[in-house]
């Protein structure tokens, strides 16, 4: 318990407050200090510092605490959290459930939820607002082709959609999409491209829209304001990089960067590739096997990622082989800037495949420069084991079928 010592006044000397309070003085930091005289001192030269206790109300500086009338988590100081999981739930099936997604040829709709998995909650700390949330999501979706001039309307379509990694580590921008169909036919496949193209976007933005409003609604209340009425939150920087893994995956190759990063270091001698190989298949068949995620995923094994758009990304093999899509005519070409992880650090090869109609079957024709010389032969031999035997091997293309 504190003893409130006497203030100086004009007509008190600094001697007369020392003594009436040299035995409170004494009897409350003996303790602390064995030789009593030494504080005696320190009194004595210093008495208003000293002697005179800080008080509530004068804005006295020593206080360290803010003054908050019910005196309820001052500062801020401590950590509370508010569970967000119910409402967020209730929140993204609102936002996803009957979303309408179309273009001039097809029409798309999500139906329900088959997984919704998670959980949320907003967090103070010091003052500052932390948001947790982290979320499996399956969709289940039907859609069908529009009924164009003579052409009839195209059979339903039905498919699934998995939202793979919306937490807090990523923008709602970044947040991974994949589409798929239950059957796998060339109508189907032009729906769920249709799904997958416009609704990508359609979709982030919804869930866009569900971490605003988890941000607007539970930073209400969460952190207690000052005496003067002001609110205190300061809410957690978001890092502007998701994962280093992810950030390198994705970023953005031009050939700028590239001269620039080969122009540091020691010129790279390179060659060039050509070969040929015959599938036993429609061209459309081919060009799917090498944009189509789940085909891809089929024949690549292990981790692999595929946006099949100009401007789009790939990883496959589990991140040993990434590039960037940089022209694709269906049924026809592809062209991307591919690497090897092995290669040399932001050493990206031109590549272009065609594809050309063959009575019935499809002959590939594959153009790779900038290989580098001590890579070619691995290479070579990675095109031929790692993608066309493993194709015709998974999907039949290497043996015609009556």
């Amino acid at each position: 318990m504190f003893v409130p010592a006497t203030r100086c006044t004009q007509q008190q000397t600094s001697s007369d407050v020392f003594s009436r309070n040299t035995r409170v003085v004494d009897q409350i930091f003996i303790l602390c200090f064995p030789n009593s005289a030494t504080f005696r001192v320190l009194v004595k030269c210093f008495p208003q510092k000293i002697t005179t206790m800080a008080k509530w109300g004068e804005g006295d500086p020593r206080w360290i605490v803010e003054e908050r009338p019910d005196a309820t988590n001052v500062n801020n100081w401590h950590w509370v959290e508010k569970d967000a999981t119910g409402w967020s739930k209730e929140k993204l099936k609102e936002l996803l459930l009957g979303l309408v997604v179309e273009d001039e040829t097809a029409f798309c709709e999500i139906k329900e939820t088959s997984k919704l998995e998670g959980e949320a909650s907003a967090n103070n700390r010091k003052a500052k607002l932390i948001f947790f949330y982290e979320w499996v999501i399956k969709l289940d979706w039907s859609g069908h082709l529009k009924a164009v001039g003579d052409q009839s309307q195209g059979k339903k379509v039905k498919g699934k959609l998995e939202i793979l990694n919306l937490s807090e580590e990523h923008d709602p921008e970044h947040v991974d999409i994949e589409v798929t169909t239950d059957k796998n036919t060339d109508e189907a496949y032009k729906v769920k491209e249709v799904m997958r193209k416009c609704g990508t976007d359609v979709i982030r933005k919804q869930l866009k829209q569900y971490v605003k409003e988890l941000r607007e609604r539970y930073s209400q209340g969460i952190i207690l304001p000052t005496k003067d009425g002001k609110s205190a939150a300061k809410e957690e920087p978001k890092s502007s990089t998701v994962n280093k893994a992810k950030q390198e995956m994705n970023k953005v190759i031009n050939g700028s960067s590239i001269s620039q990063s080969l122009s540091l270091g020691v010129k790279i001698r390179t060659k060039k590739l050509e070969t040929k190989e015959m599938f036993e298949c429609r061209p459309t068949d081919v060009y799917r096997a090498l944009t189509d995620l789940q085909m891809v995923k089929a024949y690549c094994g292990g981790e692999s990622t595929i946006e099949a758009e100009k401007g789009g990304r790939f990883s496959l093999f589990s991140g040993n082989i990434t590039g960037e899509f940089v022209e694709l005519v269906p049924e026809e070409k592809i062209v991307t800037r591919w690497r090897c992880k092995s290669w040399p650090e932001e050493h990206y090869s031109d590549v272009k495949i065609h594809l050309h109609d063959k009575d019935g079957s499809t002959e590939l024709s594959l153009s790779q420069t900038g290989i580098p010389e001590s890579e070619y032969e691995k290479t070579l031999i990675g095109w031929k084991q790692n993608y066309w035997e493993r194709m015709k091997s998974c999907f039949g293309f290497g043996a015609r079928l009556f």
